[in-house]
């Protein structure tokens, strides 16, 4: 009998989807737009805590038009989380600025915000800060905002949270995708919630959004004929799409605390484990641990973190590596960056474990035995 794959971060359904889709076909609103579109954006503005809320086609596009409604865009420049997915630079891209990328702390693998801070007062002082922010919530987790959100006021930058990996997660009380002057989600296959792609745009001010939505719905003016004085995206989420996001977003709290459960096992039986050490929670927030990440010394591991991920694979298990920092990328070669070591160390070492919400406690046993019984742990055993 052939051995079910365990992935990474599977979608996983509540049951309600279908039901939810089918009144909306019922309904005859089918695209682009339509009752469940405007129903999941209150409904994610409540949950976040911010005012106002967009719906969108994927959380990059929810970044680039974050960025667009600040005013960033060629002669620009923008800093950014160096230890985070592609499309968050990509997003400043678009918008022909150029990114900064700043190195992560070991605290919470975010954004160093001693690193900000010291950073912007020297640009400052050379009348070369940034226009824009971009801190990304990675894997979970938030930044630690307070320092990061007053020197920024201080000087005069934007603040854009980049929360796509954090949903559900807290600092100091208060949401994930509330701390920016705008924020974005993103609703990825692989997200804790999904619309199979999808993404919001979160703001302070009712003027952003309505800018927004101008651009995401191809800058068309509202005359009878069309007529179109600004450069549009095709960037709106569709009605059916969103009635599957509603069903998602009102299980949201059970699948957090099955992505700490996990952590936790994971923790348990691996964390002692020689050269083994887990992403930590940081003391400021409540993190959902979207992803189980660990960083495998392989001096006293006895094994590479690469080892263990093809030991895994043999296994019919998936895991990954951390993030590649954006500033060892390729595309990105030659880009601005402060620090970058720490944020380097953690992709030469990092692994992400399967953390999907609907991962069974015996699906996770094979995973903790495929890792316990690795033939260099073994020999050091």
């Amino acid at each position: 009998m052939t051995t079910p794959r365990i992935y990474l971060s599977p979608p996983e359904l509540t049951g309600n989807e279908l039901g939810m889709l089918g009144a909306a076909i019922a309904s005859g609103w089918i695209a682009p737009l339509g009752p469940h579109v405007d129903a999941f954006e209150a409904e994610t503005a409540r949950r976040v805590e911010m005012p106002h809320a967009l719906a969108l086609s994927s959380g990059t596009a929810a970044l680039h038009l974050a960025l667009l409604v600040l005013g960033v865009g060629r002669g620009d420049t923008v800093w950014t989380s160096t230890l985070t997915f592609a499309a968050t630079s990509n997003a400043i891209a678009y918008t022909g600025a150029a990114p900064v990328f700043v190195d992560s702390d070991r605290a919470s693998w975010n954004l160093d915000p001693g690193l900000v801070v010291d950073a912007l007062d020297r640009a400052a002082r050379t009348n070369t800060l940034p226009k824009a922010l971009v801190g990304v919530d990675l894997y979970g987790q938030c930044a630690d905002w307070e320092p990061i959100i007053a020197a920024c006021r201080r000087h005069g930058v934007w603040i854009v949270e980049d929360a796509a990996e954090a949903l559900g997660a807290s600092y100091h009380g208060k949401p994930a995708g509330s701390l920016g002057d705008l924020a974005t989600l993103s609703f990825n296959g692989n997200k804790i919630i999904t619309t199979s792609g999808g993404g919001m745009l979160l703001g302070t001010h009712k003027a952003w959004l309505d800018r927004a939505r101008h651009l995401a719905t191809q800058a068309r003016e509202p005359v009878r004929h069309y007529e179109h004085k600004d450069i549009g995206y095709n960037y709106r989420l569709s009605n059916l799409l969103a009635a599957v996001g509603r069903a998602q977003l009102a299980d949201l709290d059970r699948r957090v605390e099955a992505r700490r459960t996990i952590q936790a096992r994971y923790v348990a039986a691996l964390g002692s484990r020689p050269g083994w050490s887990f992403m930590p929670e940081a003391s400021f927030g409540r993190a959902t641990h979207w992803l189980s990440c660990a960083v495998i010394d392989s001096a006293a591991a006895g094994e590479t973190r690469d080892d263990v991920i093809e030991r895994l694979a043999a296994a019919e298990i998936e895991a990954r590596p951390v993030w590649k920092p954006l500033h060892l990328q390729p595309a990105f070669s030659g880009a601005q960056t402060l620090g970058g070591e720490v944020a380097a160390q953690l992709f030469r070492d990092g692994i992400c474990l399967p953390s999907g919400s609907s991962l069974t406690a015996a699906d996770q046993d094979r995973v903790i035995a495929a890792i316990a019984t690795t033939p260099a742990l073994r020999r050091r055993a």
